[in-house]
Protein backbone atom coordinates (compact mmCIF):
# COMPACT_ATOMS: atom_id res chain seq x y z
CA UNK A 1 0.00 0.00 0.00
CA UNK A 2 2.84 2.38 0.79
CA UNK A 3 4.50 1.73 -2.59
CA UNK A 4 1.31 2.64 -4.47
CA UNK A 5 0.91 5.75 -2.38
CA UNK A 6 4.52 6.78 -3.01
CA UNK A 7 4.14 6.37 -6.82
CA UNK A 8 1.09 8.63 -6.91
CA UNK A 9 2.94 11.20 -4.85
CA UNK A 10 5.79 11.27 -7.35
CA UNK A 11 5.58 14.66 -9.12
CA UNK A 12 6.78 13.26 -12.48
CA UNK A 13 4.09 10.56 -12.49
CA UNK A 14 1.48 13.12 -11.51
CA UNK A 15 2.53 15.49 -14.33
CA UNK A 16 2.47 12.74 -16.98
CA UNK A 17 -0.84 11.39 -15.70
CA UNK A 18 -2.42 14.83 -16.10
CA UNK A 19 -0.95 15.14 -19.60
CA UNK A 20 -2.40 11.79 -20.67
CA UNK A 21 -5.80 12.68 -19.26
CA UNK A 22 -5.77 16.01 -21.10
CA UNK A 23 -4.67 14.28 -24.29
CA UNK A 24 -7.55 11.82 -23.94
CA UNK A 25 -10.05 14.64 -23.49
CA UNK A 26 -8.70 16.49 -26.54
CA UNK A 27 -8.82 13.28 -28.62
CA UNK A 28 -12.42 12.59 -27.54
CA UNK A 29 -13.49 16.14 -28.43
CA UNK A 30 -11.77 15.86 -31.82
CA UNK A 31 -13.47 12.54 -32.51
CA UNK A 32 -16.86 14.00 -31.57
CA UNK A 33 -16.25 17.02 -33.82
CA UNK A 34 -15.37 14.81 -36.80
CA UNK A 35 -18.46 12.65 -36.26
CA UNK A 36 -20.65 15.76 -36.08
CA UNK A 37 -19.07 17.20 -39.22
CA UNK A 38 -19.61 13.96 -41.15
CA UNK A 39 -23.22 13.78 -40.00
CA UNK A 40 -23.93 17.27 -41.33
CA UNK A 41 -22.42 16.51 -44.78
CA UNK A 42 -25.51 14.81 -46.08
CA UNK A 43 -25.97 14.58 -49.84
CA UNK A 44 -29.72 14.09 -49.50
CA UNK A 45 -31.97 17.14 -49.53
CA UNK A 46 -34.19 17.79 -46.54
CA UNK A 47 -37.32 17.24 -48.65
CA UNK A 48 -36.24 13.68 -49.47
CA UNK A 49 -35.35 12.81 -45.87
CA UNK A 50 -37.80 11.16 -43.53
CA UNK A 51 -37.20 9.83 -40.05
CA UNK A 52 -37.88 6.35 -38.71
CA UNK A 53 -38.44 5.74 -35.03
CA UNK A 54 -35.89 3.67 -33.11
CA UNK A 55 -36.21 1.81 -29.79
CA UNK A 56 -36.19 3.99 -26.66
CA UNK A 57 -32.55 4.76 -25.85
CA UNK A 58 -31.66 5.51 -29.48
CA UNK A 59 -32.49 8.63 -31.52
CA UNK A 60 -34.52 8.46 -34.74
CA UNK A 61 -32.62 7.46 -37.87
CA UNK A 62 -32.99 9.03 -41.31
CA UNK A 63 -34.88 7.03 -43.92
CA UNK A 64 -34.27 8.13 -47.48
CA UNK A 65 -37.14 8.16 -49.95
CA UNK A 66 -36.26 7.13 -53.45
CA UNK A 67 -37.84 9.71 -55.76
CA UNK A 68 -35.59 8.89 -58.68
CA UNK A 69 -37.38 7.95 -61.90
CA UNK A 70 -37.26 4.36 -63.04
CA UNK A 71 -34.69 3.36 -65.59
CA UNK A 72 -35.58 4.01 -69.20
CA UNK A 73 -34.95 0.39 -70.14
CA UNK A 74 -35.24 -2.00 -67.18
CA UNK A 75 -33.76 -4.85 -69.24
CA UNK A 76 -30.54 -2.84 -69.60
CA UNK A 77 -28.05 -3.58 -66.78
CA UNK A 78 -27.29 -0.83 -64.27
CA UNK A 79 -23.55 -1.10 -64.96
CA UNK A 80 -21.18 -2.62 -67.48
CA UNK A 81 -17.43 -3.16 -67.52
CA UNK A 82 -15.44 -0.60 -69.52
CA UNK A 83 -13.96 -1.45 -72.89
CA UNK A 84 -10.38 -2.65 -73.26
CA UNK A 85 -9.10 0.92 -73.74
CA UNK A 86 -10.87 2.02 -70.53
CA UNK A 87 -13.68 3.98 -72.13
CA UNK A 88 -17.32 3.82 -71.11
CA UNK A 89 -19.97 3.16 -73.78
CA UNK A 90 -22.37 5.98 -74.68
CA UNK A 91 -25.25 4.14 -72.98
CA UNK A 92 -23.35 4.06 -69.63
CA UNK A 93 -21.38 7.34 -69.34
CA UNK A 94 -20.91 7.50 -65.54
CA UNK A 95 -17.42 6.31 -64.48
CA UNK A 96 -16.96 4.56 -61.11
CA UNK A 97 -13.82 3.72 -59.17
CA UNK A 98 -14.75 0.88 -56.81
CA UNK A 99 -11.68 1.27 -54.57
CA UNK A 100 -12.55 4.85 -53.67
CA UNK A 101 -16.34 4.51 -53.90
CA UNK A 102 -16.59 7.64 -56.07
CA UNK A 103 -18.31 8.17 -59.40
CA UNK A 104 -17.62 10.81 -62.04
CA UNK A 105 -20.25 12.24 -64.39
CA UNK A 106 -19.52 13.61 -67.88
CA UNK A 107 -18.34 17.20 -67.68
CA UNK A 108 -16.82 16.75 -64.22
CA UNK A 109 -13.32 18.02 -63.41
CA UNK A 110 -11.64 14.59 -63.36
CA UNK A 111 -13.93 12.73 -65.75
CA UNK A 112 -11.51 12.59 -68.68
CA UNK A 113 -8.55 11.25 -66.70
CA UNK A 114 -10.51 8.68 -64.68
CA UNK A 115 -9.93 5.06 -65.63
CA UNK A 116 -13.16 3.37 -64.50
CA UNK A 117 -13.72 -0.02 -62.92
CA UNK A 118 -17.43 0.15 -63.84
CA UNK A 119 -19.62 2.24 -66.13
CA UNK A 120 -23.15 3.14 -64.93
CA UNK A 121 -26.10 4.30 -67.02
CA UNK A 122 -26.81 7.27 -64.70
CA UNK A 123 -25.85 8.79 -61.37
CA UNK A 124 -28.94 7.36 -59.66
CA UNK A 125 -27.82 3.81 -60.46
CA UNK A 126 -24.36 4.50 -59.03
CA UNK A 127 -25.87 5.98 -55.86
CA UNK A 128 -28.15 2.97 -55.53
CA UNK A 129 -25.06 0.73 -55.48
CA UNK A 130 -23.52 2.79 -52.66
CA UNK A 131 -21.15 5.09 -54.53
CA UNK A 132 -20.93 8.85 -53.96
CA UNK A 133 -20.44 11.70 -56.41
CA UNK A 134 -17.04 13.33 -56.90
CA UNK A 135 -16.73 16.70 -55.20
CA UNK A 136 -15.66 18.54 -58.38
Amino acid sequence: MDAALRISENPVVRIWSRRFIRLGVVAALGYAAVRLWRATRSTVSEEAREWEASPFPFPPVPAIRDDTPAATNPAEPAWVTPTVDGACPASHPVKVKTASGIFHVPGGANYDRTHPDRCYRDAAAAIADGFRAAKH
